[in-house]
């Protein structure tokens, strides 16, 4: 199961995305026994001991490399973050009471709707202006309600290239985050919220996983007149064995949060974004004339950086030239078009240099 590592191509999807080499070369060499028990992970019992050895390493990295409070429960579910849009304000959303949403693009938008559907959801802030979403709020334009039931932000925005570097002060009022496009970028002080959840198909590991953060007296208080399945209660006080996780795929979440320890944790990791993430935006910045980012500075994301060229047939020969260099995943999304680049955890710096020297030569031969 070697891979030749020339055939690799340079991954600037924005999800699912690159992981981490290391991760795959484990997957590939334990595929078919893991631990020496003569199976596949994928064949064991969810509820044996091989497995469960996995899943309890893959909560406790969680715990460690982001520093998770012993008052919070770490869930590891599926459906992805947009099954979190309907499960938030199904457990959290009283009858009676109304919830805050920043929307600052087409996810936290989706969020809001949903919360809309199963009760009083208001808007705390939008920074969409002529449809689109070029920066987040500050702290001073969001107008929320000290009787919330939580304020909902999107921390990092895949379409529009925004994130939040400072995340909004919401008081008593619990502060839940969709991080699913820039969880473990970076560390955090989880202890700021009420709840993060997370699609792993970005910076965590294969699609199929979601990681749900949550302190103990939100799910204790959570409501009670919901199905059984959704309730995160049941997930909590069943270690997220309630049902037969995607085993695999948590599997793999474990070699990538190994693989981001042995990188030298978060900190390390902080280091390593912000370089490409500086690289990009410089090779960006020193030809306005030709590429142009529409974020504003203070609201740059470090890991999808979008752009656009002078024109649109040119942003197609910029692509075509990028394919043949094989780099790939860099048309930006089909509701803006451009050129997005996502840089995640596992993107290296090679990547983004060859990015930078195609953009090079490109303006020069235009």
């Amino acid at each position: 199961l070697q891979v030749e590592l020339t055939m690799r191509a340079m991954n600037f999807n924005a999800g699912p995305a690159a992981l981490p080499l290391s991760a795959l070369e484990r997957a590939a060499g334990e595929l078919l026994d893991v631990d020496s028990t003569g199976m596949s992970i994928m064949e064991h019992s969810h509820r044996g001991k091989a497995y469960e050895a996995v899943h309890n390493q893959a909560i406790a990295l969680v715990r460690e490399l982001l520093g998770v409070p012993e008052s919070y429960d770490v869930l590891l579910l599926q459906g992805g973050a947009s099954q979190q849009f309907a499960v938030v304000p199904m457990n959290l959303l009283e009858a009676g009471r109304s919830a805050d949403y920043v929307l600052t693009g087409a996810w936290s938008q989706k969020a809001y709707k949903e919360a809309k559907v199963l009760g009083k959801a208001r808007v705390a802030c939008s920074t969409e202006a002529d449809k689109k979403f070029t920066r987040v709020p500050k702290q001073s334009e969001l107008e929320l309600d000290a009787e919330a039931a939580y304020v909902h932000v999107t921390s990092n925005n895949t379409i529009f290239g925004t994130q939040f570097h400072a995340f909004p002060d919401t008081g008593k009022v619990p502060l839940i985050a969709d991080m699913s496009s820039d969880i473990m970028w970076k560390p955090i002080d989880v202890s700021k919220f009420g709840l993060i959840y997370a699609g792993a198909q970005k910076n965590l590991g294969p699609s199929g996983v979601t990681l749900v953060i949550i302190d103990k007296a939100l799910t204790a208080g959570a409501r009670k007149d919901i199905p059984t399945i959704f309730q995160y209660r049941t997930h909590a006080d069943n270690n997220s064995l309630y049902n037969t996780p995607p085993t695999f795929g948590v599997y793999l979440l474990r070699n990538v949060l190994d693989a981001l320890k042995q990188a030298g944790g978060l900190a390390a990791i902080e280091r390593h974004n912000r370089d490409k993430a500086a690289l990009l935006y410089s090779a960006i910045d020193a030809r306005p004339d030709f590429f142009r980012c529409p974020v504003d500075t203070d609201s740059r994301s470090t890991m999808n950086v979008v752009f656009n060229l002078p024109s649109e047939a040119l942003e197609a020969e910029f692509l075509a030239e990028a394919s043949r260099r094989k780099m790939v995943g860099l048309k930006g999304h089909r509701s803006v078009g451009g050129v997005r680049a996502s840089i995640y955890n596992a993107c290296s710096k090679e990547w983004v240099q060859a990015l930078v020297d195609l953009m090079t030569e490109f303006h020069k031969g235009a």
